[in-house]
């Protein structure tokens, strides 16, 4: 079975494809055929694509592409740890709003 992208380029298995209307990327793992055109099974998705819609990528594209997601990732998670922190400093502040620290309660001895 010949599968061709929306520029006419083959997919063959272990290809780098991006499907056009989401950005989404991935390896071209399976094929199939039916009456509504040729699919392509996208790893990083587990979804089929219609082989029309989808674009052939190069190395260099691909590896551009992972260094951008990978940037995202470590930014999300940058700030979901400053939000974990900012909610523990919260959660430590409200032990000692009903602490009493008036002079009345101290004694000096002696």
């Amino acid at each position: 079975m010949q599968v061709k992208d929306v520029r006419g380029k083959p997919i063959l298995k272990g290809f780098q494809v991006r499907y056009a209307g989401t950005g989404s990327a991935g390896e071209a793992v399976d094929f199939k055929s039916d009456d509504n055109g040729t699919w392509v099974l996208v790893n990083t998705t587990d979804l089929w694509y219609n082989s029309e819609s989808l674009e052939v990528m190069g190395e260099s594209e691909h590896e551009k592409l992972n260094k951008q997601s990978n940037y995202q990732i470590k930014e999300k998670q940058d700030v979901d740890e400053k939000e974990d922190i900012k909610g523990k400093i919260k959660r430590s502040k409200g032990k000692f709003e009903d602490v009493d620290m008036s002079n009345e309660l101290c004694d000096g001895g002696g």
